[in-house]
């Protein structure tokens, strides 16, 4: 009698437990359903909040929770799908905007030696600028802007950084080069020190909002020398500036494509994984 009152109560626990699983896997399955609904109708970041409340509402509730991890992965690539055709039509407005603006400037690339091209505003052009004491600016393919100074005369004055400086007292300097050198020429002496953008103290984006100004530059080395910056210089500054800007965001948008073709790959290498595996 009492074997058979436990087994009726083994039973008992057992239909209890079946029903409560059941019971968990429907409710789950309730926001599940929901998961699908948001996800076919766009709404990504919804779909994938009430997949993650699955586990923390039904954590026993396996199935789906099973079911909610493979829809994740058809939300997260249909959200690098629309990212990546977002990125498309970023790229090709800028490219069109790109190939309006470099029609005003001179490329210079060797390929002798040089993987990458760099633009320059006509005005600045080297051999246009012999023996004259100016900045020039540049930009290459990736946007990586920079300005050298470039100092002529009859001596030295190993000069490390430049100062430009407007009429009412501001002004801007930039650290001391990482990268110069000096040579002569026909019996002149010549120095150039680079500073690219963002390591520049400021210089070239003061150029850029004072362009309209008359600027003075002032040669800081073992002696200092002053100098003025011409309307063409100023001009160009912020010319190269523009390009720059256009540029970068190119090489940024190229970069972020590729992290969303690597990361398409990936789920659906997953995806024929699960597939495969089912």
């Amino acid at each position: 009698m009492l074997m058979k009152r436990r087994i009726y109560l083994f039973s008992v626990a057992l239909s209890c437990l079946l029903a409560a699983c059941e019971n968990v896997e429907e409710k789950a399955g309730v926001k599940l359903q929901a998961a699908r609904q948001a996800y076919e109708s766009g709404m990504y970041s919804q779909a994938k909040s009430l997949i993650d409340s699955i586990k923390i509402l039904y954590p026993k509730a396996f199935d789906t929770r099973r079911a909610g991890l493979y829809l994740m992965q058809d939300i997260e690539l249909a959200e690098q799908q629309k990212s990546l055709a977002y990125l498309d039509s970023l790229l090709q407005a800028e490219e069109k905007r790109l190939s309006t603006l470099r029609k005003d400037f001179a490329f210079e690339k060797d390929t002798a030696y040089q993987q990458i091209g760099r633009y320059l505003a006509p005005s600045q052009v080297l051999e246009k600028k012999l023996h004259r004491s100016y900045l020039r600016f540049q930009t290459d393919e990736n946007g990586v802007m920079s300005l050298t100074s470039i100092y002529c005369g009859k001596q030295n004055i190993h000069h490390t950084s430049v100062k430009v400086l407007a009429p009412d007292g501001t002004f801007a300097q930039t650290p001391s080069s990482k990268d110069s050198y000096e040579t002569s020429d026909l019996g002149g002496k010549i120095e150039k020190a680079d500073y690219k953008l963002g390591e520049d103290g400021g210089v070239i984006s003061f150029i850029s909002l004072n362009k309209d100004k008359n600027l003075r530059v002032e040669y800081i080395g073992d002696r200092t020398y002053h100098t003025s910056l011409t309307r063409a210089d100023r001009q160009a500054a912020a010319d190269v500036y523009a390009l720059s800007q256009v540029l970068t965001s190119i090489t940024h948008i190229k970069q972020q494509q590729d992290e969303a073709h690597q990361k398409i790959r990936f789920i659906q290498e997953n995806i024929k994984k699960r597939k495969k595996a089912e």
